[in-house]
């Protein structure tokens, strides 16, 4: 068991000003529902960097339960039809949002995707009419999510030491 700490964070109203622009010609968000196998491939190649494993601990139907349902959002990034990062959103026909996975594959960071992928996301989310919208992030995360997270408009409400496996 690692202690890591965790920082929770919302936003209470849509991003402000005009949606970022796509950084590179052909990039593209758009909510899809991915075949299990297809959202797991995805989830590794953006996950694995970051220790990310709740998706792989559930059971395959479960998964596909969680996948296929109305209450779940999923945006992907797509470069010349190349998924290379997503969003996926719990709760999503809720009043209170959550932001449970945010990323990219490594071979893209750095090209300004991740803001652009978020701002449209979460423009798409807001349109939906919630309350709040909220994500945790922890000391594992990308060095630059709590400042991409910022930008696009949330605040920290809560920091804590959770106890993780390793």
């Amino acid at each position: 068991m690692v202690q890591l700490l965790v920082t929770y964070m919302e936003m209470h109203k849509r991003p402000a000003g005009e949606a970022l622009p796509p950084p590179i010609d052909h990039a593209v968000v758009a909510p899809e529902r991915l075949a299990t196998s297809e959202f797991l491939s995805l989830y590794r190649a953006v996950g694995e960097p970051l220790r990310w494993d709740q998706r792989l601990r559930m059971s395959a139907g479960d998964l596909d339960h969680f996948l296929q349902s109305a209450s779940t959002g999923l945006y992907i990034l797509r470069l010349e039809n190349r998924a290379v990062g997503f969003c996926e959103f719990d709760r999503i026909d809720t009043s209170d949002v959550e932001l449970t996975h945010f990323g990219l594959i490594p071979d893209v960071h750095g090209r300004r995707l991740g803001p652009f992928l978020l701002d449209s996301a979460l423009r798409a989310v807001w349109d939906r009419g919630p309350q709040r919208i909220w994500l945790h992030t922890d000391e594992w995360d990308h060095m630059k999510a709590q400042d991409t997270y910022r930008r696009a408009g949330f605040r920290m409400f809560a920091q804590k030491l959770e106890e993780v496996d390793v």
